[in-house]
C-alpha cells in the first residue's frame, strides 16, 4: 500500500464516544441465508471531536446488530453475534479515543480492521466522526468529500481527491425491494397476516410502492428455488414497464458449479424467460470460505462479492477470479466504498469496457441516521438503485418516541411521510426522494432521542 500526500484535510482528535442501543422488533419475519430475523438491537454511536482549528462538534451513526451475517458460525447464538459486534464497537471506541490528532482518512487507515466483525466497530465510529467533522466545518457530507476535508490521499495509484471531486449525488434513488425466503408472493401464499395496513405480499408491495427493482433471495435448494422464482416471475411479469432483478445467494452454495447449474436451469425454464432477461447481477452465492478460492465460470451474469468483502484488498482479489462487482454497505465502512468506487473506472479504462461496478445492498437498515447515511453514500457513489428492506420488515418509526419521529419528518419531509400511525420512508414510483440529505452534517439535520436509549454496558468493560 503506497500513499502520496495530496491534501492536508482537517485534522481532529476524538474527545468522547458514547455507545447506546435500542431494541428493534420486526413486523414480518425476514429469512435470509441461515437465519430468520424477528428482532435485533440497533447500536448508536455519539462522538465528539475537537478540530485543530479549535472547532468542536458532535456526530452520530447507527446500525442494526444483525445476527448470522457478520459471522455465520452455527454454533453461535444470536446473542453471541450481538456481543461480538458490541465488542467490536467497544474496541473501536478505545482505539479511537487513543488515536490522537489526524485527518478522517488518517483515522480510517489507523483504525481499519480486516474481517466483517472486527471492521464493524471502526465502520460505525468513522461515520459518526465524519458527521461531527461536517458539523464542525459547517458543511454537508457531499461538500466535505468534494472538497476532500477528509484528507484522502492517492491510493494504489488512484487519485482519490480527484475522484471525490468528481462525485455528485442525485435528488432521488430507486429502492430495490427485497423478497426474503419467507415472504408471501400473493395473498394465497400468506399463512398469517400482520394486519397493520402495510403491504405484506409481493403483489401488495408493488401496488403500494411502484417498485421496478427487486432483490430475490435464493436458498441453494435447486428445485425449491426454481419454483419460488417462477412464482415471483409470474407476479413481476405483470408489470408493463421493464423491471430489474438481482439474485442473492447469501453464501448458500458450496461452489461455483452449483451456481452455474442454477443459472443453466433458470435459462431453460420457459416460465422464467423475462425474469432471466431482467437479472442484473448475482450476489455472493458461494460461501465465504471458498468464494475467493475458485474462478467464476459458466455464469452469464456478473457476480459480486458481499460477505467476502472483508478487507480493503478483497475487491482486487475477487476481480482476479472473475468477479465484476462489490457491494457498498455502510456497515463495512464508507471509505472502503469510496476506494472501491475509485477502482471501478480505473479498471474499466484498462478493460476498455464498463465491466466493473458497485451495488448498494441493505442490512435491514432502520429509518433515521442509518438509512439517511447509507442513502447519501449510495447516491454519491453514483448508484441509481439500492436495496432497501428495513422499511418493509419494520413498521417505520412506530416504536420510537413521538418527538423523534416528528423531528425527522420535519427535517426530511421529502424522504419521510406519516402514515398508518407512524413516520416511515416515503416511496413513490419506486423512488426515494433524498434532496434534503444535502444538509449540514452527514445526511441528517436532526438527532435521535438519546434519552430513549440504553447505554451499551460493554463500553464500561473496555474503558
Amino acid at each position: 500500500m503506497t500513499r502520496t500526500a495530496h491534501c492536508d484535510g482537517v485534522k481532529f482528535e476524538v474527545a468522547a464516544i458514547d455507545l447506546f442501543e435500542r431494541d428493534v422488533r420486526l413486523r414480518l419475519p425476514f429469512r435470509f441465508g441461515v437465519v430468520t430475523l424477528t428482532a435485533a438491537p440497533q447500536a448508536f454511536v455519539r462522538l465528539a471531536i475537537r478540530c485543530a482549528d479549535g472547532r468542536e462538534a458532535e456526530g452520530a451513526a447507527a446500525e442494526l446488530l444483525v445476527p448470522k451475517w457478520f459471522d455465520k458460525n452455527p454454533a453461535l447464538s444470536n446473542e453471541d453475534n450481538f456481543n461480538q459486534l458490541r465488542a467490536s464497537l467497544a474496541a473501536a471506541r478505545k482505539a479511537c479515543l487513543a488515536g490522537g490528532s489526524n485527518t478522517a482518512w488518517g483515522h480510517f487507515l489507523a483504525q481499519t480492521r480486516a474481517g466483517l466483525v472486527a471492521g464493524f466497530g471502526p465502520a460505525l465510529v468513522e461515520r459518526a466522526a465524519l458527521d461531527a467533522l461536517c458539523r464542525a466545518q459547517g458543511t454537508s457530507f457531499y461538500e466535505a468529500l468534494r472538497r476532500n476535508l477528509i484528507g484522502a490521499e492517492s491510493f494504489e495509484g488512484l487519485d482519490l481527491p480527484a475522484v471525490l471531486a468528481s462525485l455528485a449525488a442525485a435528488p432521488s434513488i430507486a429502492a430495490r425491494h427485497t423478497v426474503g425466503l419467507l415472504d408471501p408472493i400473493t395473498a394465497a401464499d400468506a399463512t398469517w397476516r400482520a394486519d397493520d395496513g402495510l403491504p405484506e405480499t409481493l403483489e401488495e408491495v408493488i401496488a403500494r410502492y411502484g417498485h421496478r427493482y427487486f432483490k430475490l433471495k435464493v436458498s441453494g435448494d435447486m428445485a425449491a428455488d426454481l419454483e419460488r422464482l417462477a412464482a415471483i416471475g409470474a407476479v413481476l411479469d405483470r408489470i408493463p414497464e421493464p423491471y430489474h432483478v438481482s439474485l442473492d445467494g447469501n453464501e448458500q452454495y458450496s461452489d461455483m458449479a452449483g451456481v452455474a447449474e442454477l443459472w443453466r436451469r433458470m435459462t431453460q425454464d420457459a416460465r422464467l424467460a423475462r425474469l432471466v432477461a431482467s437479472v442484473l447481477f448475482i450476489e455472493q452465492p458461494v460461501t465465504r470460505s471458498r468464494a475467493l478460492q475458485q474462478a467464476v465460470e459458466g455464469i452469464e451474469r456478473p457476480l459480486i462479492i458481499d460477505e467476502s468483502d472483508d478487507a480493503l484488498d478483497a475487491f482486487p482479489r475477487a476481480r482476479a477470479l472473475g468477479y465484476r462487482g462489490v457491494s457498498s454497505k455502510t456497515c463495512k465502512g464508507i471509505y472502503r466504498s469510496l476506494v472501491n468506487r475509485a477502482r471501478c473506472p480505473a479498471w474499466n479504462a484498462e478493460a476498455g469496457s464498463e465491466r466493473y461496478f458497485m451495488s448498494g445492498e441493505d442490512l435491514t437498515i432502520q429509518s433515521g441516521l442509518a438509512l439517511q447515511q447509507d442513502l447519501a453514500l449510495a447516491s454519491l457513489l453514483g448508484l441509481t438503485h439500492v436495496e432497501r428492506n428495513g422499511h418493509h420488515y419494520v413498521n417505520g418509526m412506530a416504536a420510537l418516541p413521538a418527538g423523534e419521529q416528528a423531528a425527522f419528518l420535519a427535517a426530511h419531509p421529502d424522504l419521510y411521510e406519516r402514515s398508518h400511525g407512524a413516520v416511515r420512508p416515503r416511496i413513490e414510483r419506486g423512488l426515494l426522494a433524498i434532496g434534503s440529505l444535502a444538509c449540514q452534517g452527514y445526511a441528517s439535520a436532526t438527532m435521535p432521542d438519546w434519552n430513549s436509549m440504553q447505554s451499551m454496558a460493554i463500553q464500561r468493560e473496555h474503558a
